[in-house]
């Protein structure tokens, strides 16, 4: 008996068939590009003709595989090459968006074309923003009046939230901005962005993708200052955005102010040294007392590890703000620099859910530093208080209120007997 297995035969040779989905289909757009071309040669001006011819076409045509294609038609009229220019063995069409009026109807008309397409074809929206990208870093090779048209495009596109506001990142690219194509640009598209909306669209879009800070990369570094960005837009007539950018810029220094004054406080350095520090920052930045005293109250309550525990919290909060009365009294000297301490006081113990049953210790401590005078707890506890734990807040401070206002009233029967 043989106990070797036997060896199974075996099919030797090469497989041919292929499934059909394994197969890659070859990339090529020419077949594409005739069929668009072809379709807006026919439609010619009439734009509700084209919406109507691309919805159709896309039942047919493949728009997934060659959105590319199908934008830089609809756009330039041809595919464009690296650079903006248009391939020259290609098919043409001479009406598209850089062909068009230059006029604000007429690009609204396009925006109304491009937005009926990608509601009509869900998957384009990603396409549509990458060649928005594309064709930004391609403004060299375009005309003046072909970038003033897709400026005024890409602005409403914008203020309709029809394409994202990080395309904007484009514009800060170098070479653009080297050449003060960048900034020439962002007027038409800010003015345009503007007119169908208005700044607080703008603001709103920018903070959302966090550029609200970035405007002023549409410059040179050597011309990056807040004094050229605003007169070069307000220049242009875009005052608005001027104000919006400086605002921009004021808020970034607060915060900046706010962090070092933070780490002055965590690193213990004498109370003198920072408040002749923080005086000569308030004078730098043109802050109000105001202003500047929402800045100081910040950064002592940041610089500090807050106890979990409520009722340790409070005693911990009046160790600390005693320690630090003699800075916040150096930016109270005016009645509404207090009132703003003490609204500032206010939200603070109302969002820091632990802080809620130490707000009146806190005031009453601050009167007795001096920092806060009776007047202005007075104005505050009648009438400029916020809606933030407002009877929770009034209640705590009744008594004190009372207290003071007897104080008041004695004081001023003292002088009259006086007199």
């Amino acid at each position: 008996m043989n106990n070797q297995k036997q060896q199974k035969p075996t099919l030797t040779g090469q497989r041919f068939k292929t499934r059909k989905r394994d197969e890659k289909e070859r990339f090529d757009p020419t077949q594409f590009q005739e069929s668009i071309v072809q379709g807006l040669n026919q439609t010619g001006t009439d734009l509700e003709a084209v919406a109507k011819f691309l919805d159709a076409s896309g039942a047919k045509l493949d728009y997934r595989r060659y959105a590319e294609t199908l934008f830089d038609i609809l756009v330039a009229g041809g595919m464009l090459a690296p650079g903006g220019t248009l391939s020259d063995d290609m098919t043409r069409t001479e009406f598209c968006l850089f062909t068009a009026q230059e006029d604000l109807e007429t690009m609204q008309a396009y925006a109304q074309v491009f937005n009926k397409l990608i509601r009509r074809y869900k998957y384009l929206e990603k396409g549509f923003e990458e060649e928005i990208k594309k064709l930004l870093l391609f403004l060299k090779g375009f005309t003046e009046s072909e970038r003033n048209k897709l400026a005024m495009l890409t602005g409403i596109l914008l203020a309709n939230g029809n394409i994202s506001a990080s395309i904007l990142n484009s514009l800060f690219n170098e070479n653009l901005v080297k050449e003060g194509v960048s900034a020439a640009f962002a007027v038409k598209l800010f003015k345009s962005w503007i007119n169908e909306k208005d700044i607080n669209s703008v603001a709103g879009s920018l903070r959302k993708v966090g550029m609200d800070n970035r405007l002023m990369e549409l410059f040179p570094a050597n011309k990056r200052s807040c004094e050229h960005f605003s007169k070069y837009f307000t220049d242009a007539g875009l005052k608005e955005l001027s104000d919006f950018a400086r605002n921009q810029q004021s808020i970034g220094a607060r915060k900046e102010l706010q962090k070092e004054l933070q780490e002055q406080m965590s690193r213990g350095d004498p109370q003198k040294e920072i408040i002749a520090f923080t005086r000569e920052e308030m004078k730098k930045a043109s802050l109000s007392e105001q202003a500047m005293i929402g800045i100081i109250w910040t950064s002592v309550m940041s610089c500090v590890e807050w106890n979990k525990k409520e009722e340790l919290v409070t005693e911990q909060a009046i160790k600390h703000l005693k320690q630090y009365s003699p800075l916040l009294k150096a930016f109270t000297s005016q009645g509404l620099s207090e009132l703003s301490l003490l609204l500032k006081i206010q939200e603070y113990c109302y969002d820091n859910i632990h802080f809620m049953k130490a707000f009146q210790k806190i005031v009453v401590l601050l009167y007795k530093a001096d920092v806060l005078s009776e007047e202005a707890i007075l104005k505050w506890y009648t009438e400029t208080h916020v809606a933030k734990g407002k009877s929770v807040f009034l209640e705590q401070m009744k008594k004190f209120v009372e207290w003071l206002k007897n104080a008041e009233e004695e004081s001023e029967s003292d002088e009259e007997e006086a007199d």
